[in-house]
């Protein structure tokens, strides 16, 4: 089925964060672990998953609307130094896409295109509980303090 110019170019720009997402989110993963912070290692390392498998359906959608998926492209990888930097780029990155997915949703109803529509909703419930789980570690440093936070992450 033949898409719309404008929304393969929508996805092809949400395909870029979401690999750009994985990315980042596998290497902080991995500090991590390497840090001996083995519950953050492990909450980090689904959320990269996650974004493997939002960009797997943003390939598959771009190729149903017989457009060409760019995988070659990433936006700006941001690696925190500490876990409380870690918190904040993954939390501004997950905000940006909660931004996109809302434009790109408003989009596909404007081009009455309710496949895409209905995956980039699906997308998007996923980006705001990633959001929620960085805004809630961002609130739990403030409260705890960041060393009883990462002693809390050991376990």
């Amino acid at each position: 089925m033949k898409g719309h110019a404008d929304i393969i170019k929508t996805l092809n720009d949400l395909l870029a964060e979401e690999l750009t997402a994985v990315n980042q989110y596998m290497v902080h993963s991995e500090m991590c672990d390497n840090w001996g912070f083995e519950k953050l290692h492990k909450a980090i390392e689904k959320q990269a998953i996650d974004e493997m498998k939002h960009a797997e359906s943003l390939i598959g959608r771009i190729l149903f609307l017989e457009g060409s998926p760019t995988v070659s492209r990433l936006n700006q990888v941001n690696i925190g130094k500490t876990v409380r930097e870690m918190v904040a780029n993954d939390a501004d990155a997950e905000t940006n896409a909660v931004r996109m997915y809302n434009d790109a949703v408003q989009q596909a109803l404007a081009l009455r295109d309710e496949g895409t529509r209905a995956l980039l909703m699906k997308i998007l419930h996923d980006e705001e509980e990633h959001l929620d789980w960085d805004e809630q570690q961002r609130d739990q440093i403030e409260q705890m303090g960041i060393e009883n936070y990462l002693a809390a992450q050991t376990a």
